[in-house]
């Protein structure tokens, strides 16, 4: 039977595309296998490395070479943005000089598979000479690495993906979870809130939502829409539209807060055909208006207009004088 060329090679992209899924699932389910037996022989070693960390006064440091110096990278950016002071150091490097960053107060997280790494095994002495803890983080502990460590987190492997055994594949994915394991960790016996998060986050969603206060985003001065109760109608028009925002505040002889006027407001007034414009503000305001404090954070003051439906809060002072306006446009625009 003759098959079109076009069929035939159709046919073979898609089992070319099945072979690809397949290897890409088994590799994935080897890594993940890889994980769960090393949680299952987790023991005191994690807790006694927990707890070091946690009481560390000085610095942790993170090293490694090759596959398992990018993992050290990447385990220290993450306890440096969970609370503890973390930095990464080549070994390379250390040997020739960077080991002067290291005090006795430090703790030194050592990343090889094998434990016989040799940048890394080479400076093992100088940092037993200054003082500081080792934390082996090894598949071999009868390794120099594990043995001269003061504890030794177990992050042995059955084998890489790699089809040839070579190339680091789960056992940097073995390393990573456990230092992930051990940063989520002392990241909670340290308390470390989501309000410290956002701290060493502040360009993040995260870190705008919880360190961004009202004060810093609102309307302030001259440009607060606001008149007294006795103006005019006509007065309350002119200087909502000469303000941005479709209201104004009204405040008594004092300069408190003691009502609102909307452009909601001034439709219901067209639409009573009652003549207004010579009316005073405290006769056709609503009292009472939702404000924010001049402490409020801008997440909190979005949660209040999506749950009152409204588009602007009056941020007023602890005398209940209006000192600023937000509307809900500037909150959407930090992207909160």
């Amino acid at each position: 039977m003759f098959i079109p060329a076009s069929l035939m090679k159709d046919s073979m992209k898609a089992t070319s595309l099945t072979r690809i899924t397949t290897t890409g699932k088994s590799i994935l389910e080897q890594e993940s296998l890889a994980i769960q037996q090393m949680a299952d022989r987790l023991d005191e070693s994690f807790s006694d490395a927990v707890e070091l960390l946690a009481s560390c006064k000085g610095k942790i440091i993170i090293s490694g070479m090759g596959k398992s110096g990018i993992i050290a990278q990447k385990i220290a950016a993450t306890m440096a943005s969970t609370g503890s002071t973390a930095l990464f150091l080549h070994p390379a490097d250390a040997a020739h000089g960077d080991l002067g960053i290291v005090d006795h107060d430090d703790v030194v997280i050592c990343l090889s598979k094998s434990g016989t790494t040799e940048e890394l095994n080479f400076i093992i002495p100088a940092l037993r000479q200054i003082g500081a803890s080792i934390i082996a983080m090894t598949g071999n502990k009868r390794s120099f690495l594990s043995q001269n460590a003061d504890i030794t987190l177990d992050t042995d492997i059955e084998k890489e993906a790699c089809p040839y055994d070579l190339a680091p594949t789960t056992s940097t994915t073995a390393m990573l979870a456990m230092g992930d394991a051990l940063a989520i960790s002392l990241m909670q016996q340290k308390k470390f809130t989501q309000r410290d998060f956002a701290l060493t986050h502040p360009k993040g969603s995260l870190g705008r939502r919880l360190t961004i206060k009202v004060t810093d985003i609102m309307a302030k001065d001259s440009a607060v829409p606001l008149v007294r109760e006795n103006a005019s109608v006509t007065d309350l028009i002119l200087e909502m539209t000469s303000k941005r925002y479709g209201v104004s505040a009204v405040i008594n002889e004092a300069g408190c807060l003691t009502g609102i006027f909307t452009d909601g407001d001034l439709r219901r007034l067209v639409q009573s055909g009652r003549e207004f414009l010579n009316l005073s503000a405290g006769s056709v305001m609503t009292a009472n208006p939702k404000t924010v404090s001049t402490a409020t954070m801008a997440k909190e003051c979005l949660d209040i207009l999506e749950t009152y439906r409204i588009t602007q809060l009056l941020v007023c002072d602890n005398e209940q004088h209006p000192v600023g306006m937000v509307h809900i446009h500037d909150l959407i625009t930090l992207g909160l």
